[in-house]
């Protein structure tokens, strides 16, 4: 694995590991201990991946799997943007790397990269606070191999018949990263970034579902408000603002029950 030369010069670290039980866990662990970022934390391996609401992620070699260790990146109230921000940029190198794929290639609220209606990419956050704040930003990227037995489908860049290497879609993820997150610039950047991503975005204007924590919502996807939180439009005719959950596209509400929970908050 090595960074793109412009990510190097300009000062940011690549820590690159066989094996790791989570390029997440492991970047926590530094910052702990005093590492400060930015700093890319990779492995050829996990075993034991995870994504949200500590879900397994199933991590065999010749897939991607790094995390980004960013320490005080921004006051802990829009630490949550930075989902919409690092599901750019995984869209961004994966379009760089595979343009043929870009037309079917779209962002399912917040963070999951699609190809088509199956998964491709996934993105976890983890953050602490305290004296010293850091944040993780996980990505895994399915390149040679997919899980089976998910609940939501999913696919890889050589099952859509296009051969992308883990260092290559590495090596672009890092300069696209480090060009979104200037593009943000600690929240101060939104509103930009908030156009790319709608953009992007799966199923905008379609009739969709989002499961929460303890019941789920069907209506239709609006638009995101200010802080990229997803603006529901129920059958009633109300606004609700979704912070947080699984979205599930109309085509397939048969399948919904499958579909595991994220945690979420909605105010309608």
């Amino acid at each position: 694995m090595k960074l793109h030369p412009r990510v190097a010069a300009a000062g940011v670290r690549l820590l690159a590991h066989a094996e790791l039980g989570s390029t997440n866990a492991e970047a926590l662990h530094l910052a702990r201990r005093g590492e400060h970022g930015p700093l890319w934390v990779t492995a050829a391996r996990q075993n034991a991946g995870r994504g949200r609401r500590g879900r397994r992620w199933v991590s065999p070699p010749g897939n991607l799997y790094v995390s980004l260790l960013l320490t005080a990146p921004a006051p802990p109230a829009v630490w949550p943007q930075l989902s919409l921000v690092a599901a750019l940029a995984v869209h961004d190198a994966i379009r760089e790397c595979a343009r043929a794929l870009e037309p079917a290639l779209v962002i399912k609220w917040p963070n999951d990269v699609l190809l088509g209606r199956a998964k491709l990419a996934g993105i976890l956050i983890e953050g602490e606070t305290g004296d010293a704040p850091a944040l993780a930003i996980g990505v895994g990227v399915n390149c040679v191999s997919h899980p089976m037995d998910t609940d939501y489908p999913a696919t890889d860049l050589a099952a859509a018949g296009t051969a992308v290497t883990p260092a290559a879609l590495f090596g672009e993820l890092s300069v696209k990263m480090m060009q979104r997150l200037a593009q943000w610039a600690a929240g101060e950047g939104f509103s930009t970034l908030r156009a790319d991503w709608i953009a992007r975005a799966a199923s905008l204007g379609e009739d969709i579902c989002v499961r929460l924590a303890d019941r789920e919502l069907s209506g239709r996807f609006e638009t995101l408000d200010a802080d990229g939180n997803m603006i529901l439009r129920l059958p009633d005719g109300r606004a609700a603002t979704v912070t947080a959950g699984d979205t599930l596209c109309a085509d397939m509400f048969s399948v919904r029950e499958r579909i595991g929970l994220h945690s979420g908050e909605v105010d309608a």
